[in-house]
């Protein structure tokens, strides 16, 4: 729960990791994730919010040892449906992982943004 005094004497406690994930997963609220989507342009839905609520229900009950290939797997088997990934990508267009975590105010998964595989730029 939002302590405004602790807030007050210690702002640092409320700031963001360098990736911009929040430093206290318990201060995640619905408010904090509809002000990241519409920093990242995105005017969340029910179906975003699904999306949002099983990430995090997901990141509580096994953590964050999953690569991102297996949370989006997840993320498709139970919200594809008949449209698979590209319906992912519509309501989530920077990553249905990356942009859904961040606004779920959750650490990427590990292998999010993988540099490994080379660059056409």
């Amino acid at each position: 729960m939002l302590d405004i005094n602790k807030s007050i004497q210690d702002p640092a406690r409320f700031e963001h990791d360098p990736e911009g994930n929040m430093a206290e997963l318990e201060q995640w609220s619905p408010h904090f994730a509809n002000r990241v989507a519409r920093l990242e342009g995105i005017e969340l839905t029910d179906e975003h919010w699904k999306i949002i609520y099983y990430l995090r229900e997901r990141f509580r009950a096994h953590g964050n040892d999953d690569p991102a290939r297996e949370v989006l797997h997840d993320l498709e088997m139970k919200f594809g449906e008949a449209n698979g990934r590209g319906y992912l990508y519509q309501l989530f267009p920077h990553g249905p992982v990356a942009q859904a975590s961040r606004i779920a105010g959750l650490p990427m998964p590990p292998h999010t943004a993988d540099r490994s595989f080379g660059s056409m730029m």
